[in-house]
């Protein structure tokens, strides 16, 4: 079963939500009587391949593409360090 907050409630009970998502229950929160978000309990996955998948299917990540080329730097002037860090004085 889902329960549904007011945003003042949330507010107003969070340590009481943490709990039930704690317990493994969804909260939504509305906003002038519409829900507009969801606190549940995170997804644990077992390795790094099904969190990448997870990932990419959400859309934030993409798949893995070779570099185009080797990496240059993008100046050759030494001492840059020395001149940031003077420069913030």
């Amino acid at each position: 079963m889902t329960e549904t907050y007011s945003t003042y409630e949330a507010k107003a009970k969070f340590s009481e939500i943490m709990r039930k998502v704690r317990e493994g229950k969804h909260i939504y929160i509305s906003y002038r009587g519409k829900e507009v978000a969801e606190i549940r309990p995170l997804e644990r996955e077992d390795n790094l391949e099904s969190r990448l998948r997870r990932l990419e299917e959400r859309g934030d990540v993409g798949p893995r593409t070779s570099p185009q080329g080797k990496l240059e730097p993008i100046a050759d002037r030494p001492g840059a360090l020395k001149r940031f860090l003077e420069s913030r004085d």
